[in-house]
């Protein structure tokens, strides 16, 4: 069986995921496979940074994520019965004309799945379990990959590895993961239904000797996630026995018993960066990409950011942009995930719960790049005051798939099949610059008073 399509995804976790809700928005033909027989239950990644979440309100699914979500509880460690010490992971911020989504969101990483799955079916996309990508070879047109028994081949334009940090895309293609798995540093993962505990909190339970164990009431269901601290070497039973056990002897309570044991995984700690994000036609994106500690919750927001940088311009060049507009997908993410990774790994090291606005993501820039020589900065939300008196929000204007003209000149024609441009005339100009020209992922693009720079940008994509 041959099959072509614009775009095959490998992996279907939120940046698999995510790449396909906005490919599709966009018009672009992709396939999405994943290994798994089933959808993954496991909370994992359960950390929603609010650039995120400003991503998820552009692709439409924001409010059946914030529908379950809920900050962060406070945190509580005791030593048995004893609390020793309360604070909060993260700061509760009121929200700003400028920045709509200030907190950070818990939501189980499977219901986040749920609803981009269930985003891709409306746009009329699908995810096809227990597929797996066996094979694969590219030429200067397309790629040419075999799925499951090597019966089904498929023919895409271009391949994006979304497929963990086990990546066998990026294995294949001989590209180095560098950094360190620290296997003295191991936990067990799991999402546990716990009786006789509170979810007002979340507890955590030290016992020298023994060990650490915490729960985390799990925003929008009744389980919760459990992470226990293992000795180097060691590995986690599945069973519900032995985490009982284990919680019984570490946190030294009786009357609170865990009931069942859904979902459970080793975890132990990676910190490595793929040495490019792009061999031909294919690129990698999220954990296939770059591994984070856990620490500031920033793995799998990178990821969402990367397939958001990623779409809008694989997009382009299938419409006809030129095929260098590819190349700065690597030169804006690799270096945003490697500072990422320091800022994760520095805080893991400390041990610290403390975050600050380094890890919502909001202040990250491209500026000084290649589609960014005068701009690269997140456009704030607010209000926006247009010449013919009307009154909008900026984010309103943004939503979509359209670059975003703020001007008082039309936008410039450059092609038949140039990107949609949508044009408003503010009442003041932004920076200070007649022509500001707002990308499809919310970055600015290029603020500048000639027509010609913008109409050379547009050219561009």
């Amino acid at each position: 069986m041959n099959d072509n399509t614009d775009v095959l995804i490998v992996g279907a976790g939120p940046t698999g995921l995510t790449l396909a809700v906005d490919l599709a928005r966009r018009g672009v033909t992709c396939r999405v496979v994943e290994r798994a027989p089933e959808p993954s239950g496991g909370s994992k990644g359960k950390g929603l940074q609010p650039r995120t979440q400003e991503v998820f309100d552009d692709l439409g699914v924001i409010a059946p994520i914030l529908a379950a979500a809920t900050p962060y509880p406070p945190l509580r460690i005791r030593v048995g019965r004893v609390p020793i010490w309360q604070a909060r992971m993260h700061k509760r911020t009121a929200a700003t004309d400028a920045v709509p989504y200030p907190t950070v969101m818990m939501h189980p990483q499977w219901r986040t799945e749920a609803v981009l799955r269930e985003r891709l079916a409306e746009l009329g996309g699908k995810v096809e379990q227990g597929v797996a990508l066996t094979a694969f070879e590219q030429d200067a047109h397309m790629v040419t990959a075999r799925l499951g028994s090597g019966e089904s081949v498929v023919r895409a334009r271009y391949l994006v590895a979304a497929d963990g940090g086990r990546s066998t895309v990026r294995k294949a293609l001989g590209i180095p993961f560098t950094g360190e798995t620290r296997e003295e540093q191991r936990s067990a993962l799991a999402d546990v239904r716990v009786e006789g505990l509170g979810r007002e909190h979340i507890h955590v339970w030290a016992r020298p000797g023994k060990g650490m164990v915490a729960l985390y009431p799990m925003a929008g269901t009744d389980t919760f996630q459990l992470l226990a601290s293992l000795r180097p070497g060691a590995e986690p039973e599945q069973t519900l026995t032995w985490y009982q056990r284990m919680f019984a002897e570490r946190s030294m309570l009786r009357g609170v018993r865990l009931t069942e044991l859904l979902w459970s995984s080793l975890y132990r700690v990676n910190i490595r960066l793929a040495g490019r994000y792009r061999s031909g036609r294919v690129f990698l994106a999220g954990d296939a990409a770059h591994v984070h500690p856990p620490a500031g919750g920033q793995g799998l927001n990178t990821g969402v950011q990367d397939a958001y940088n990623l779409a809008w311009k694989l997009a382009r060049v299938l419409a006809g942009a030129p095929e260098a507009l590819l190349d700065t997908y690597e030169e804006e993410r690799r270096p945003i995930a490697a500072g990422v990774l320091g800022l994760s790994a520095g805080l893991h090291d400390k041990k610290s719960v403390k975050r600050d606005e380094e890890t919502y993501q909001l202040s990250l820039s491209y500026r000084g790049g290649s589609l960014a020589r005068s701009g690269g900065e997140r456009v704030p939300d607010g209000p926006v005051e247009l010449a013919d008196g009307r009154r909008a929000r900026m984010f309103d204007l943004l939503r979509g798939p359209h670059f975003t003209l703020l001007s008082p000149d039309p936008a410039p024609r450059v092609q038949k099949r140039g990107p949609e441009v949508r044009a408003y005339v503010p009442a003041q100009p932004r920076e200070n610059a007649r022509h500001t020209l707002i990308r499809p992922d919310g970055y600015v693009g290029i603020a500048t008073s000639s027509p010609e720079e913008l109409a050379a940008y547009l050219a561009m994509v």
